[in-house]
């Protein structure tokens, strides 16, 4: 759990609050605070122009079609993120509940198989 949380608020689009919410918040719900902080720092800025454009593409594809230029070189440049702005909140949020279920699960089996090991 500490894992999946750590990814959402990671990759949830509260740019310069996801640790200030998340590690609280996880302090409330008993998770594990380091675990949680490590996890939630996959968008480290090498990997933030990733990020950006995997919420593009998910918020095209949630909201029917691409609304705005899709390629990864243009992803450090701001007039593209500021004209698709909802797009990109709609799918940064997608992509945060979608990756922290996947990475949560996988984690969870990959623990539970060590543990039998």
């Amino acid at each position: 759990m500490s894992i999946a949380y750590g990814v959402f608020w990671g990759i949830f689009p509260l740019w310069g609050f996801q640790l200030a919410v998340g590690l609280p918040t996880a302090a409330l719900l008993r998770l594990n605070v380091p675990i949680v902080f490590f996890s939630a720092n996959i968008s480290i800025p090498p990997m933030i122009p990733f990020v950006l454009y995997a919420s593009f593409w998910t918020g095209a594809l949630v909201l029917g079609g691409n609304r705005g230029d899709l390629r990864l070189s243009q992803m450090n440049n701001l007039d593209v993120i500021q004209t698709n702005v909802y797009q990109y909140t709609i799918g940064a949020v997608a992509l945060a509940v979608t990756a922290a279920a996947v990475i949560g699960l996988l984690s969870y089996i990959f623990l539970k198989l060590r543990r039998q090991v």
